[in-house]
């Protein structure tokens, strides 16, 4: 009889901690671009990539000029000559591949000006969804897309202290 009571019990937890979590799917993506003050700001990044390109294209032609001018004079150079322009050359270039990088790079003034612009937007949606899934009881939330991932999860799922524990 305790052999049966035991085990009903047991089967009775188990099927409590089976108990359904609630999971919801959302696109971010769909939802960012259905915001106005989001395509707003893609729209204002968009017109600040497209000057720092027109700034790089501007002096990368001029390092074509330079080089055409070098490659029609190249006969009448002496070989000092050669080397000076061969350095201007290569030291505007290399202007330029930093020019790419401060304008372009991880943390380049593209990414800044990305972060002051988008950020707050995709911090705003992110704590509507957090409050969603609050309000409504659901236990995770995935983004559909997939870029971001999980979206929410309640802390409860959360057993990073318990593994912490045990690896120490």
């Amino acid at each position: 009889m305790k052999s049966l009571l035991s085990t009903f019990v047991l089967l009775c937890g188990f099927a409590l901690s089976l108990s359904a979590q609630k999971i919801a799917i959302v696109d971010i993506s769909q939802v960012l671009d259905n915001m106005d003050t989001y395509q707003a700001a893609q729209a204002d990044l968009d017109k600040i990539a497209q000057t720092m390109q027109q700034e790089i294209g501007i002096k990368q032609d001029e390092i074509k000029s330079m080089y055409n001018k070098y490659q029609a004079e190249l006969v009448l150079l002496s070989d000092d000559m050669k080397k000076q322009k061969e350095d201007e050359i290569m030291a505007k270039e290399r202007e330029v591949r930093d020019m790419q990088k401060t304008k372009f790079g991880p943390e380049g003034e593209l990414f800044q000006k990305r972060q002051s612009l988008v950020s707050p937007i995709q911090e705003k949606v992110y704590s509507i969804i957090q409050d969603y899934a609050n309000e409504r009881g659901y236990d995770i939330i995935i983004d559909k897309g997939g870029t971001s991932g999980i979206l929410f999860t309640n802390d409860r799922y959360d057993k990073t202290e318990d593994i912490l524990r045990l690896v120490k």
